[in-house]
């Protein structure tokens, strides 16, 4: 715990520092730089889309995957598997909203899904401070929440990845489906946000973070996260999660930092969670590389490892991903993504092999 509020602190600190720099000192980029970071930003605002009057824009993906798994070739599956995404964001300056909607078909029949995803407003105070309020997206971890915002057509760590294939293959809905999720998932609360461009923060208060929906003192939870744009192209975030749980008669905590130097068609990214999780600890780590070859084609390398606690059980997997990256339009794109698995329980070893063939339409 002490290192994690000194590492917040210092981060805090840091970002103090550099946004009182004069911006002179800044070098001029490539427009495909990052200039600053996003969180803690009213992102809503001048945000691109298809224009629904002058108030409302709409914006939304299509995304198509066939996917082929084998478990040490004793299982196997094959499925189609589609998803949509619909969201409409509102502009009523200094008050702004969003709503997402998820279409998220199930192979049962008569399970099929219509789900809020995300639902909420925000005032701004200023250029620099906001409060949002409502159904959001937690702030943890580094690979975006949806398809469009990915390296590949599956997220890095194999414990999501299983996660999402029992979900599909029960047909759970969608609040089940994120209530389980180590990462991504989408709670009630409200939130405080601070961003000038170079630094960000957020401080949120939910209902919970990991687990259940019931706001009490058995079941609160709480998230911080700082940013810092060291310089245009390299950005560090820290974060801290802590939720009580009812159900499990203990608490949930999560640790996460990342750091990610993007300079033009370069992107490097590496990450680092741990979870203390009641009686159980968890860590991960993931590195990635991705270059944009040229506008039509990009590649993408991610290895994960994760390590799993459980009393006198330790289980680790290593994730070996290769994604090929095809950008027909401006708004079709279709990837092709090959991982490899190797799961140590102790007790047995196995290998999970899995191949990706990606359609997705974004709009």
């Amino acid at each position: 715990m002490k290192l994690i509020i000194s590492s917040l602190t210092a981060l805090l600190f840091s970002g103090a520092l550099l946004s009182a720099q004069m911006p002179g000192m800044v070098t001029m980029q490539q427009a495909s730089v990052p200039q600053g970071t996003t969180l803690g930003a009213n992102t809503t605002s001048g945000a691109a889309g298809i224009a629904l009057g002058n108030r409302v824009v709409m914006r939304g993906y299509v995304d198509f995957i066939f996917d082929y798994k084998d478990v040490e070739d004793t299982i196997q599956q094959e499925k189609f598997n589609t998803s949509s995404d619909i969201d409409f964001l509102f502009d009523f300056s200094p008050v702004t909203g969003e709503v997402h909607i998820n279409l998220n078909p199930s192979p049962n029949p008569g399970k099929d899904q219509v789900g809020l995803e995300q639902a909420f407003g925000r005032y701004s105070i200023n250029r620099d401070f906001n409060i949002s309020f409502g159904r959001q997206l937690t702030a943890l971890g580094y690979e975006a929440d949806e398809a469009p915002g990915l390296y590949s057509v599956s997220n890095a760590y194999l414990v999501d990845v299983a996660i999402g294939t029992a979900q599909s293959i029960l047909g759970s809905n969608l609040a089940a489906a994120k209530d389980v999720s180590t990462r991504r998932n989408y709670k009630d609360g409200v939130r405080a946000n601070f961003n000038n461009g170079r630094f960000g923060l957020t401080l949120g208060l939910h209902d919970g973070y990991w687990v259940e929906d019931d706001f009490n003192k058995d079941n609160i939870a709480i998230d911080l996260a700082a940013s810092l744009m060291i310089f245009p192209g390299l950005e560090a975030r820290l974060g801290y999660a802590h939720q009580e749980s009812e159900t499990l008669g203990d608490s949930i905590s999560q640790f996460n930092s990342w750091i990610e130097w993007n300079p033009n068609d370069l992107t490097l990214a590496f990450e680092y969670d741990n979870f203390d999780i009641a009686t159980a600890d968890y860590w991960d780590l993931l590195l990635l590389a991705n270059y944009q070859f040229t506008d039509f084609f990009g590649a993408t390398f991610k290895y994960t490892h994760e390590d799993l606690e459980l009393g006198a059980n330790n289980v680790e997997a290593d994730r070996i991903t290769f994604a090929l990256l095809f950008t027909i339009t401006q708004n079709l794109f279709f990837n092709v993504e090959y991982s490899h698995s190797e799961v140590d329980t102790g007790a047995t070893d196995y290998d999970v092999e899995e191949f990706y063939l990606e359609g997705l339409l974004t709009f």
